[in-house]
């Protein structure tokens, strides 16, 4: 009865914060700040930890390789493969939703114990809009440009990875990367950054928004808001393989 309460609670604040917005210059500025926010701080650590992933793959699928008769481009193949299909937009998801979805569950949740969006209510404020929707705005535009991004600095991982440990050659890693390429990979990677960056954000935002007590209460609204984005995530990556690869 709990699990119905809180999905009709998030689908009521949904409706919410797709409502038509009060003064739409406003809404445009604050997205464009929740863009820079959430999504241009975001680089770094995508980057960061696309190059290592990207490295590691590489390593292990030619620690797999044992055989003489595989030839040694199927290496590229794999990194590539798998950091298009699962990693830069799944992995990259999770990600994002322990860094950028706790930052918005604590940061509504703060807002609401202050008091901050009751005195937006009482301004005739749609609160729930206002504060949540160019967040999912920011989330869903700019998530697709982390996810190219990781692809592009996960495949030169694997590629710096092989040429400093000599694991393939540079000719054999490049060939692999470029056999066989499939570009709906990329346009599927792409369908899955867009649903999860509204899962992060629409979920994150909820558990805030709703938040009762103090700030230990806001730090469990956050970490409740990361644990079901994360739940959500690996959910809707295998209904979405199974919709669109099967």
């Amino acid at each position: 009865m709990g699990t119905l309460t809180a999905f009709g609670k998030y689908v009521i604040l949904i409706f919410r914060v797709f409502s038509k917005p009060e003064k739409t210059k406003i809404y445009l500025k604050q997205t464009i700040r929740e863009i820079e926010n959430l999504g241009v701080n975001s680089i770094g650590i995508v980057i960061i930890i696309s190059i290592f992933i990207g490295a590691v793959i590489t390593l292990q699928t030619r620690y797999n390789l044992e055989s003489s008769w595989i030839p040694l481009y199927l290496i590229g193949l794999t990194a590539r493969d798998t950091i298009l299909l699962e990693f830069s937009s799944t992995m990259v998801g999770l990600i994002l939703a322990g860094k950028v979805g706790s930052n918005i569950a604590s940061e509504i949740g703060h807002m609401r114990i202050t008091e901050q969006i009751d005195a937006l209510e009482m301004m005739g404020v749609n609160s729930a809009s206002y504060l949540i929707l160019p967040k999912i705005i920011a989330a869903m535009v700019f998530n697709p440009f982390l996810t190219i991004i990781s692809m592009l600095v996960g495949i030169f991982g694997g590629w710096l990875a092989a040429i400093i440990t000599g694991a393939v050659t540079s000719a054999d890693y490049i060939y692999g990367i470029q056999y066989w390429f499939e570009p709906f990979y990329i346009t599927y990677a792409l369908v899955k950054t867009v649903v999860y960056a509204f899962i992060i954000t629409s979920v994150s935002a909820y558990y805030g928004y709703f938040v009762k007590g103090g700030a230990l209460e806001v730090g469990r609204a956050s970490t409740k808001g990361v644990v079901y984005s994360c739940i959500l995530i690996l959910m809707f990556d295998v209904i979405l393989t199974q919709l669109m690869l099967a």
